[in-house]
């Protein structure tokens, strides 16, 4: 048996727009609304670089990625052609008043490894410690 979390109504999240939905663990999971008023829930991340999707342009039933431009699926998370990769789905449900909701074992476990990149000398300097770390029979940090 399915238990959805109710998170707004349809007119709180911007038409061909998204809004964020935070969870104890993991990334954020952003809510599109298509200028048909479907909703489709993905991972707020890029399957290219992290880029968080919830500041895309949503146009038909695709979001572009705001760093890099890949168009992303809303239905099915997937980059469309040429750009490969995916980005993890979340189960929406609206009802007939308007309200929608997750999937709460969703919410709670799906998707929890993905990590937005960091970037600059911060990246720099953790792959430089895990390399040193690793060299001196220290775990490695990308197990």
């Amino acid at each position: 048996m399915t238990h959805w979390t109710y998170i707004c109504r349809i007119e709180d999240i911007p038409r061909q727009g998204a809004r964020r939905v935070a969870r104890p663990l993991g990334l954020e999971v952003a809510l599109f609304r298509t200028a048909e008023d479907r909703i489709y829930a993905l991972l707020d991340w890029s399957p290219y670089r992290g880029g968080p999707l919830s500041q895309g342009l949503v146009f038909g039933a695709a979001v572009a990625c705001p760093l890099h431009g890949w168009t992303i699926g809303l239905a099915d998370g997937q980059a469309q052609a040429p750009d490969e990769g995916s980005t993890p789905c979340f189960r929406v449900r609206t009802d007939e008043d308007g309200a929608v909701h997750l999937d709460a074992q969703e919410l709670a476990h799906h998707a929890l490894e993905p990590r937005r990149e960091r970037a600059g000398p911060a990246l720099r300097a953790t792959a430089a410690a895990a390399l040193t770390a690793a060299g001196a029979g220290a775990p490695s940090l990308s197990a």
